[in-house]
This record gives C-alpha cells, sequence and structure tokens, in this order.
C-alpha cells in the first residue's frame, strides 16, 4: 500500500493545508516568493502534517484550528532542509535543484529564515500557550541541531550517543511535537498528549536511522539524490558508525573527503553494505519502531490509534 493511500480519508484536509502552506510563503519579495514556492513545489510526503491531523483526531478536530498547527510543523520541516542543504552544499533534493544552487547561499539561509518566521505566525493563531512554548522549545533544539550538524561533519571519532541526539534534534523532535502539537490543539488530555509525544519520538528515530540506511541501499532515483551522499558530505551516520568497528575498514571510512572520487566512494558504500553494518542498524532502528508501537497501545483504541500504527509501520519499514 502506497503511504498516501494510508490516509487518503484525510486528503481533503490535506489539501486545504497544502492550499494554505502555499498562501502563507507568498512574500513582498519576488525572490523570497519564488524560492519559497520552489521548495514548496517539489513535494515531500507531508508526514509532519498528517501526525498532527491523526493526533487531533484523539480530541476535538476542528481542521480550522488544527490547521494552523499543521502548517506550522510542516513549515519549520522546510526551513531546517533549506538550511541543511547549505551546511551540507546539497545540489539535489528530492530529485530537483536546491535553493542553494538555483539561486546562492545567501537567498538559502534567508528564505530559511522567512519560512521558520511564517511558522510562527501560523501557531499564533493558536490561543494555547501551552502551544506556543511548545514550538518555541522545538525550534530552539532544531537550531542547536543544526550547530551540532556542522561541528560533526567528518568527525569520525563521534560516538552512538553523538548520532543519537543528533537525529533527535534533526527529525524526531519534529515528528514527537507534530502528534504533541495536534492533540493540544484538539483539547486532547495532558496524559495522552505526552503520550503520543513519546510515541512520534520514538517514530522519529526510526524514520531517520532507516533515511541513513537507505543512503547506502538505495538507488539515486529512489533517493532523489546520489547514494552515499550523507557521507561525502561528512554526515557519519549509524551505518558508517557499526561499519569503522572492523578495524581494517575505518581507514579506508575515515578516508572520505568532500573531493572523493565516484569510483572510490562506491567502493567504501559496498564496504559497509557487506560489513554487517546495515542489519545492526535495522534492528536498531526495529527496537524504536516495536517501542513505538508499544507506548501507541497506551492511548485510546480506535481508528485514529489504527492509522497511526499503520503509518508508523510504513515509515519504518520501508525498503532497504
Amino acid at each position: 500500500m502506497k503511504l498516501k493511500m494510508m490516509y487518503s480519508y484525510l486528503n481533503s484536509d490535506i489539501q486545504l493545508i497544502e492550499q494554505e502552506l502555499e498562501h502563507t510563503i507568498q512574500a513582498d519579495s519576488p525572490v523570497l516568493r519564488e524560492a519559497s514556492l520552489h521548495l514548496l513545489k517539489a513535494g515531500g510526503k507531508r508526514i509532519r502534517p498528517v501526525f498532527v491531523l491523526l493526533a487531533a483526531k484523539f480530541g476535538n478536530y476542528d481542521i480550522h484550528r488544527i490547521k494552523h498547527a499543521a502548517q506550522a510543523l510542516e513549515l519549520i520541516h522546510m526551513a531546517s532542509l533549506v538550511h541543511d542543504d547549505v551546511i551540507d552544499d546539497s545540489d539535489l533534493r528530492r530529485g530537483v535543484p536546491t535553493i542553494k544552487s538555483k539561486w546562492d547561499n545567501k537567498v538559502a539561509m534567508y528564505t530559511g529564515d522567512y519560512i521558520f518566521a511564517r511558522s510562527l505566525e501560523c501557531m499564533s493563531e493558536i490561543g494555547e500557550p501551552l502551544a506556543h512554548q511548545i514550538l518555541s522549545k522545538t525550534i530552539v533544539e532544531v537550531c542547536i541541531g543544526e550547530i551540532e550538524q556542522i561541528k560533526d561533519k567528518y568527525r569520525f571519532d563521534q560516538n552512538l550517543r553523538d548520532y543519537l541526539r543528533r537525529i533527535k534534534r534533526k527529525t524526531a523532535l519534529l515528528i514527537a511535537v507534530s502528534c504533541q502539537l495536534g492533540a493540544v490543539a484538539a483539547g486532547v488530555k495532558e496524559e495522552i498528549h505526552k503520550k503520543l509525544f513519546q510515541f512520534g519520538y520514538f517514530v522519529g528515530m526510526s524514520y531517520q536511522i532507516t533515511d541513513d540506511i537507505l543512503d547506502f541501499t538505495a538507488t539515486e532515483k529512489e533517493l532523489g539524490k546520489p547514494a552515499g551522499g550523507d557521507l561525502k558530505q561528512g554526515n557519519i551516520t549509524l551505518p558508517v558508525l557499526y561499519a569503522m568497528e572492523n578495524h581494517s575498514l575505518k581507514p579506508l571510512i575515515t578516508s572520505v573527503t568532500e573531493d572523493i572520487d565516484d569510483a572510490k566512494l562506491a567502493a567504501v558504500i559496498e564496504a559497509v553494505k557487506h560489513s554487517g553494518a546495515i542489519e545492526k542498524s535495522i534492528d536498531i532502528s526495529n527496537r524504536y519502531l516495536d517501542r513505538a508501537l508499544d507506548i501507541l497501545k497506551e492511548v485510546p483504541a480506535g481508528k485514529p490509534r489504527k492509522a497511526l500504527m499503520e503509518l508508523a509501520k510504513f515509515i519504518g519499514k520501508r525498503k532497504f
């Protein structure tokens, strides 16, 4: 089953959010407007808005209120992607040119900042102090994560804790907060929205580890960018950490630089794939996914819980 088929009954609400996103990122500056629309039109799974909507189903579901939280989380995600592409010097995302490659780094950074600001405006439509506190703390953590990502580039001596902390800020936190804010905006009890946050955190960790595995196992067409791109850009992911436990492979892996030629990078990718690191990484991803599903059993049964369970299983077990 394709991802969008899993939540097809939300299509009209997702379409509304898509329209609202396009309206929200309009800017007086032609360059900002064009760059923001370029990013939006590049597509995306819109996973964070879907988590917002499903979590809101546990409470008083009013799309005209919930949409503001859904927009805010997607805009923060979009802004972080623009900044990531500058940090990683990426020319492609989802198979289309990035803002930094189509324009330049300055336009990309200002576009990311603009989209961040618009996310805050969206949340101002929800008169719930707790929601504002959660979102502001989330933005702080995401920004810290971006700085840590810069510091950790090509740092091959980092450990598992460094990696897990980084992907928490990079991915897991936004998915966790998507679940929590959707519930908060719908007036869900604290006990439940905190459980949904925990669920989203564990799903997010599994999701990012899966992404990091796919960077080695998927094709360029499936990724929308060259395979092994994370390693070439200096991002040390879980498969790399496990592969470096093999002392004979460590010198090969640590020789990777941004100027590495394609043939040598391909050899490194193959070495990682045959080192047992992929299997170990899949095991860790599955552990996070299992923890998420266990927590989900603690929230009220019904269609929203079933939908969250199906979505979690799908994004945590994509093709390796």
